[in-house]
Formats: structure tokens, C-alpha cells, sequence
């Protein structure tokens, strides 16, 4: 939302730091035309179509070929989208049915784009390279320019709409000095690799496109402002945050803990093979959610019993004797798995997703804990296996005597709807250890859809109310001795982290470029200290009240790390 128009503007901080320097502008793309001619030869058009996307594909190669170690497998994953079978035959089918060349495109990519909306987490972020390969197809179909981020002739602050992470992944720190987009969110391509690159950036800066070309602005990517042709006091401020902010990371290194002592295990969240070979790089204690979504998504069969094998095996042998939280698959009638379709529903979101589906496909979850256990006596890891999507005991009974039957050593559930939260202590009864989805207990919570941008002022997860649904979850775990960790966005948050570690939580999960910042915040403060700020947020009647109250009474160094 913006302030005032005229200086400042506020979105949502995900890259932390500060930057100076005069906007440019992303070049957008072009939209396919109202007035395109419907498709009559359905099969000269999809030749046309292939010919464009197999160009795209070759394109992002080629910027592949030339691009460091961490835009690599960006640019190669959207070279892959271009030529997905998938996308080929909705785009086909599109032209059949009479569409014009490029809203054949769209609407195929529209239709792929639900699918991954749907999904949440790691595969909403796949969105942004879907919406990126139809840019580039429809601007080719149309005989223009590639939207993309123009030759930066001077170090400069960039502005979009949103920013495809095939143009993310080639920026440099050195040229680009900040980020500035009206969409995209925390789990963004944006946000995550412009963390990785060391650069600044604001998302949800509604109204910033309107600011002129060339203007000088200043952005804080903490706190989420711009500041429109700032002062030469303003610009002070910001370089004196922004040398407080590298004093106090320097130190960062080692276990989490708090200033007494606490432990708090700092985990990675991780989506592929590729991201586990990253992020077991990374000085982590491990992963708390490995998403497996990846393995099952745009396939016509189930990916094998020796498949799986394959790839966890990779992954747990990458972190050695650190642990590995696997979440079994979380798809559903809202994620349309062509080889697990139980039909439409009129509300996905509250269907048979997540466990629900593997208790009726128990095909398929048991070969996927098959492949788990296999992967485990393989490498003797230290691996913990929970499911999605749990609400009952029942549910969480079911799960743990298929998982211990196979022989691996942990069992949990997430916590991720309100149920299962309230009802904690008996479903832990049961398992392990539970870890919260912050993401869609918040959804369930509010009844808020976290996809929907107009409802983003429900889904600020300083929000008082999710806070009391972790309290219920946290008060469970302590009673019978289980540990509850967390993997929602909110434990990259070092903010919230201090809340959530006051709540009871024991470890948190995160995108592993935000470690050092609340590895620092805890180290900082004592566990009693983090039990003060969390009866602080719980008695805000609001997000921002709940915020500024933990602010107003944490050491200093936070407002620095935010």
C-alpha cells in the first residue's frame, strides 16, 4: 500500500539491506492482442508455436551456457518449462478450439499456472517461470522485443511488475543496487535469489511503476520502504543501518541457540536435488521441509520405486549426519496429478489433499515410504518423515504405523489446519514431532486464500490470532515432551522467529540466505526474553500493533535485521 505518493512508498521487505540510485524500469511484456484472428488451421498454427517456444528454450540455454553457478539451474528450469509436453498439449488444444496464436498461449499458461497456485509453497514459486516462457513466446509470436531487464549502463535501482527469475538470476550486485516489484511475494524467485545475490529488494510496492524513470530513490529491504529523491539526512540513515546490519552479521556462525544458552536448530527448506546440494553448503543444521511435490508434478505415470530411491538417496547423502525432514507428497484434487486424478471439487482447498489423498491412493504413498525407507538404510541418515495435511488423531495413527512398519526411525505431521493445532497433545501422542506450515495455517485460520493479493492484509503473519493457534500447538508439544518445529516463511522472519521460539517452538525452516539474521536475533536474546516478546504480540489487537510491540522492547539489533 502506498503512503504518500509524492516521497515514500511501503511494500513487503524480503531482501534485507539498503541501496541509492536512480530507477529504471523493466521493459514489460507485450499482451497478446484483442483483436487476433482465431485459429483456423489448427496444425500450422501449433508448427508455428513449437518453432517459438523450441526458440525460448534455446534462448534461455544460451543465457544458461554464459551464467554463474546460482543462475544456471534458473535459466535451465525455464528452458525446460518452454518445452514441457504438458504446456505443448494444452497449448494444442487451445489452438483447436479456435484460439488466436498467442491467447492459445495464455490461457495454457493460465490453466498451468492454477495448477502450481494450488500447490503453494515451492511450486507457486514455478508460476513466475510459466508467466516468463509465455512472455517471451507471445512477444515472439508478435515479432517484438523479449521483455527483460534493459543494459544497465549505470548501477541501478530496478522496478517491475514482477521479475521472471530467468532475469533475476542474471543480475549482479555490482549493477544492480536494489529491487523494487508491485507483485511477488516472500516466497518469490525474487525474493529468494535476491537474498542469495546480497541485493535489497521490496515486493507488493503498489504504485511504484508510476514513479518517473531516472528518479533517485532509496529502498530499505528490512522494513519494506522506498523512499522517493531522498535527502541527504535520509540517505545518511540508510548507509548507518546498513553498516550496523554487516557488524552485526559478521558474527554469525554456529548453532542456533539463544543468549542463555537455548537450543533452536536452524534448518533449510528444500524443494529439489539441486537445492540440497546448495543449501548442504550452507552453514544449516539441516532441512526441516523437503519437499518431494517435484518429483510427481506434470507426469502421466508414478515416478518409480527405484526413481525415488534415487533422488533421496542423493539428497540425505548430501547433509551427511545432519537431520532431513521429509514431507510426503502434498497433492490432491486441487493439484491434478494425471496419474492420481480423484475428480473435481468444488472447494480444492478443503478436499481430499495431502494425506487425505494418500489415504485413498495407498498405492501411492506406500511406494513413496518404501523409497524413503530404502534411501534411509542406504545412507543411515538422520531422517524424519512426516505428512500433510493432518486434522485427527485417527489420521496421524494411520500414517505413523505405515511409516514404523518399514523401519524408519521418526515419524511426525504437520500442523497446518487449525484442528490439529487445537487437538495437538493427543495427535502427538501418537508421533514424534510436528512441524507448523505457517502458510496454510494462517489460510485456515483466516479463511483468507494466500493467493488471493487482495487479501494479503489477512495473511501478515505477525497476525495475533495465528499466533494463538502456534500457542495451542507449542502448549501440546510441551506436554508430552515433543518437539514442534516451524517451516513456514515466518521462521526466516527474525522478528518472529524470537516470538515463535517464545511460543515453544524448537527449531525453524527457512530459505537458507536468511540463517545468519536470526541466528544473530536469538543469539542476542534469552529464552525468557523471547517468552516476553511473545506474550507482547499475542496481546496486540493487530499485525503492525503486535510487530512494533516486540520492537519497542528487543535489543536494538533487530530493528537492523528485520
Amino acid at each position: 500500500m502506498t503512503t504518500d505518493l509524492a516521497h515514500t512508498f511501503h511494500g513487503i521487505g524480503v531482501s534485507a539491506g539498503t541501496a541509492v540510485g536512480p530507477l529504471v524500469l523493466v521493459r514489460p511484456a507485450p499482451q497478446p492482442p484483442a483483436d487476433e484472428a482465431p485459429t483456423t488451421d489448427a496444425a500450422a498454427a501449433w508448427a508455428k508455436v513449437q518453432a517459438v517456444l523450441e526458440e525460448v528454450a534455446a534462448g534461455l540455454e544460451a543465457r544458461a551456457a554464459a551464467a554463474d553457478a546460482h543462475a544456471k539451474p534458473i535459466l535451465e528450469a525455464g528452458a525446460m518449462m518452454a518445452r514441457d509436453p504438458g504446456l505443448a498439449a494444452g497449448i494444442e488444444t487451445q489452438l483447436g478450439a479456435g484460439l488466436g496464436v498467442t491467447h492459445a498461449v495464455a490461457a495454457a499458461v493460465a490453466e498451468y499456472c492454477a495448477m502450481f497456485e494450488s500447490l503453494g509453497g515451492y511450486m507457486a514459486e514455478r508460476v513466475t517461470d510459466l508467466q516468463d516462457v509465455r512472455d517471451r513466446a507471445v512477444a515472439r509470436l508478435l515479432g517484438e522485443p523479449e521483455p527483460g531487464v534493459p543494459a544497465l549502463s549505470v548501477p541501478s535501482v530496478l522496478a517491475a511488475h514482477d521479475l521472471a527469475p530467468a532475469e533475476t538470476a542474471t543480475l549482479t550486485a555490482d549493477t544492480c543496487l536494489g529491487i523494487i516489484t508491485e507483485a511477488g511475494g516472500p516466497t518469490s524467485h525474487t525474493a529468494i535469489l535476491a537474498a542469495q545475490l546480497g541485493i535489497p529488494a521490496v515486493v507488493q510496492a503498489v504504485g511504484i511503476l508510476s514513479v518517473p524513470v531516472g528518479t533517485t530513490v532509496a529502498l530499505d529491504g528490512g522494513v519494506g520502504e522506498i523512499t522517493v529523491d531522498p535527502t541527504a539526512e535520509e540517505v545518511a540513515l540508510l548507509a548507518e543501518r546498513k553498516r550496523r546490519r554487516e557488524a552485526a552479521l559478521a558474527g554469525g556462525t554456529g548453532k542456533g541457540c539463544t543468549k542463555d544458552g537455548y537450543p533452536v536448530a536452524l534448518l533449510a527448506n528444500i524443494g529439489t536435488v539441486e537445492d540440497a546440494r546448495r543449501a548442504a553448503a550452507q552453514p544449516v543444521e539441516g532441512v526441516g521441509l523437503f519437499r518431494t511435490e517435484f518429483l510427481f508434478l506434470d507426469r502421466d505415470t508414478m515416478p518409480t520405486l527405484e526413481e525415488q530411491t534415487a533422488t533421496y538417496t542423493e539428497v540425505f547423502s548430501a547433509f551427511g549426519e545432519r537431520r532431513v525432514v521429509v514431507r510426503t507428497l502434498d497433492a490432491g484434487a486441487d493439484k491434478p496429478l494425471k496419474f492420481a486424478d480423484l475428480g473435481p471439487e468444488e472447494n480444492p482447498a478443503l478436499g481430499r489433499r495431502g494425506l487425505r489423498l494418500g489415504m485413498i491412493r495407498t498405492d501411492v504413498l506406500d511406494t513413496q515410504l518404501q523409497a524413503l525407507a530404502a534411501a534411509y538404510h542406504a545412507t543411515g541418515a538422520d531422517v524424519r518423515v512426516m505428512a500433510p495435511m493432518v486434522a485427527t488423531q485417527a489420521e496421524a495413527v494411520w500414517f505413523a504405523e505405515r511409516v514404523r512398519a518399514l523401519g524408519l526411525p521418526k515419524v511426525g505431521v504437520m500442523i497446518e489446519v487449525p484442528s490439529a493445532a487445537i487437538r495437538s497433545r493427543g495427535i502427538l501422542y501418537h508421533v514424534d514431532f510436528a512441524s507448523l506450515g505457517t502458510n496454510d495455517l494462517q489460510q485456515y485460520t483466516m479463511a483468507a486464500d494466500r493467493m488471493q493479493g487482495e487479501l494479503a492484509s489477512l495473511l501478515d503473519p505477525w497476525e495475533p490470532a495465528l499466533l494463538d493457534v502456534i500457542a495451542m500447538a507449542c502448549e501440546g508439544g510441551h506436554t508430552m515432551g515433543k518437539p514442534i518445529g516451524v517451516c513456514g516463511e515466518a521462521g526466516g522472519n527474525p522478528g518472529l522467529a524470537l516470538v515463535l521460539v517464545g511460543l515453544g517452538v524448537t527449531s525453524l525452516s527457512m530459505a537458507p540466505s536468511k540463517v545468519a539474521a536470526v541466528r544473530t536475533v536469538l543469539a542476542a536474546h534469552t529464552r525468557e526474553q523471547c517468552q516476553q516478546f511473545a506474550a507482547a504480540a499475542r496481546a496486540a489487537t493487530s499485525a503492525g500493533e503486535a510487530k512494533r510491540a516486540v520492537l519497542a522492547i528487543a535489543d536494538p539489533i533487530l530493528a537492523d535485521l528485520i
